[in-house]
């Protein structure tokens, strides 16, 4: 269900295969201390947040060639979100720093 509202709910322009969250962010999600959505809909348009300008041009090397996508994104001050999709765009993740 979560794949089918994500993907209505942007324009994606990769397809993310089956999106998993891991424990600590399914408690931020299940405690409505994350929009989730709200960060897998700007990874999907390839908006990569807070990352470097050399990982920005590898994920877009990567959007070319189907390797990883990484997108980091500052929540909050103490509150960083990590989505990362798998090179064969089977699984894409959405993780904290500490789980990946």
């Amino acid at each position: 269900m979560l794949a089918s509202s994500v993907l209505s709910f942007c324009s994606p322009r990769f397809q993310p295969g089956r999106l998993l969250m891991t424990p600590g962010v399914t408690k931020l999600v299940h405690d409505h201390k994350l929009n989730l959505m709200k960060y897998l809909s700007r990874h999907l348009e390839c908006d990569w947040g807070d990352v470097s300008e050399n990982d920005r041009q590898a994920n877009q090397e990567a959007l070319r060639e189907g390797d990883q996508l990484l997108s980091a994104y500052q929540v909050s001050p103490d509150l960083r979100l990590l989505i990362i999709t798998d090179a064969g765009r089977a699984v894409t993740t959405a993780a904290l720093p500490g789980e990946r």
